[in-house]
């Protein structure tokens, strides 16, 4: 039981670091490339539009969290 927990908390903690060094993941629809094929054309990914990069969802709940505290501090 220690040792999930313990394995938890690194992953976690593990993420959180990926999440404050490399905010931007690849998107996980085109896999960083920027397009999709659909109907054997290729087109911009709707997802990413064609940027490549998408917003981790932890940053994406860091960011939210800290929009949340300034509004409610000031």
């Amino acid at each position: 039981m220690w040792l999930a927990m313990a394995a938890l908390v690194l992953w976690l903690g593990g993420y959180s670091v990926l999440c404050a060094v490399k905010p931007f993941g690849p998107c996980r629809r085109c896999k960083g490339t920027g397009e999709i094929e659909r109907f054997r054309k290729t087109r911009t990914c709707p997802r990413c539009r064609g940027r490549k990069l998408r917003l981790r969802l932890g940053r994406r709940a860091h960011n939210a969290w800290r929009r949340t505290y300034d509004d409610g501090t000031r």
